[in-house]
């Protein structure tokens, strides 16, 4: 029985939906195309430059296609617990965790941020929640389905979300709010600038240090001024979030993580914390145990691409003459100058240094798993 939710359900094949910063996107000179049912801004002055710019300076991402949701009622950690295999009961006010949406049988529905909130955050909601744009509404749908009636859950679709990331974020926001400063990896809290009610997150999606923010549609383009007449802030567009994350060793969901995969194969154990795995229920719980016990058939892995030739989402891994995996992200590293992928192979061969190959366009070309994150992360943590 799900509760009582102030969702708007959405009709497939809408016409794309303009982000509330569209305008300002195309007065800047963006590219526009379609993603997760929005109009988005794939590029400025380009992917390479953006890039760049980012991991030396710092760039900030429009991302109000993803889904932000709240949830409050009683038993509220109980019901959350159950969609996800995240200690919640255990995280602290402030704080979030990665964490994944399960279905029966321990597949990742989607990757997402939730965080416990304070200070009134959101009409005084319990839990904050981060889901990926181009699966909010299933995700929401499940969620309608599977969480009782006590729980109340709020799509907050009039909301903003950007993404300041970079070496240079942390002094650009503090010279906004000074407050922001105090705040550390996966922390959160609630501010205001200029009237303008702000939750804050330590946290993105680059690898660099730097902060997502939440704030009302209608007051995004103030904020968004603001930190681009800083010197050291551009916007950036969604290809350049690709590469960066891919870098990162970043997995993206719909293409690295699948209904498919299980979360112990996708290397993201890290998610499920001792009291979950010992408690267990959650949906997958005991697919956990059991590849946790056993180990999965296959994982995710990075490779390193020989030559200059970026290989693909759906390129085929061999080992010799076996096919052993698929190329699931790829592309050339700006960092790296060169070519990077991440990918599904065989546990036999997943281990680091093994030599493979991939099949890029006819032609065999040399790979070597290699460790993740590509390019090393930057978060802001504790001394």
């Amino acid at each position: 029985m799900s509760g009582t939710h102030d969702v708007t359900p959405i009709e497939e094949d809408l016409p794309l939906q303009p982000l509330p910063l569209d305008a300002w996107h195309r007065d800047r000179g963006a590219r526009m195309v379609g993603f997760a049912g929005y109009h988005m801004p794939i590029q400025y002055e380009g992917i390479m430059a953006e890039h760049g710019w980012t991991r030396e300076h710092a760039g900030l991402f429009d991302v109000s296609h993803m889904g932000q949701l709240t949830f409050t009622g009683d038993g509220v950690d109980a019901a959350v617990e159950h969609l996800l295999p995240s200690d919640i009961r255990g995280l602290k006010p402030f704080r979030q965790r990665y964490s994944m949406l399960l279905d029966d049988e321990g597949g990742i529905l989607d990757d997402l941020m939730v965080s416990r909130l304070g200070d009134g955050a959101f009409d005084g909601a319990d839990i904050y929640m981060v889901v990926n744009g181009a699966t909010k509404y299933d995700d929401i749908g499940w969620m309608i389905e599977h969480l009782p009636d006590e729980v109340t859950m709020n799509h907050m679709d009039e909301q903003a979300l950007l993404a300041l990331q970079g070496p240079e974020a942390g002094a650009a926001l503090a010279s906004l709010i000074p407050e922001t400063a105090d705040l550390l990896f996966m922390q959160s809290g609630l501010f205001t600038w200029r009237g303008v009610p702000l939750w804050i997150s330590r946290s993105g999606y680059t690898g660099e240090d730097g902060f997502e923010i939440s704030l009302p549609g209608e007051d995004a383009r103030l904020l968004a001024d603001a930190l681009c007449d800083l010197p050291q802030v551009k916007p950036i567009g969604l290809g350049a979030r690709d590469s960066l994350r891919l870098e990162a060793g970043l997995p993206l969901y719909g293409h690295d993580l699948t209904p498919a995969v299980s979360t112990i194969a996708a290397d993201l154990g890290f998610a499920i914390q001792k009291r979950r795995r010992e408690e267990g229920g959650f949906n997958g719980h005991a697919r956990v145990m059991k590849e946790l016990a056993d180990g999965p058939g296959a994982r995710r892995v990075g490779l390193r691409v020989e030559g200059r030739l970026p290989a693909r989402e759906g390129a085929k891994i061999f080992a010799g003459s076996v096919e052993v995996g698929e190329v699931t992200s790829g592309g050339f590293a700006p960092t790296l100058g060169a070519p990077i992928a991440m990918g599904w192979v065989s546990t036999p061969y997943s281990a680091i240094d093994t030599a493979l190959e991939i099949d890029v366009r006819g032609k065999r070309i040399a790979a070597v798993v290699a460790p993740m994150p590509f390019v090393p992360h930057r978060y802001r943590r504790k001394p």
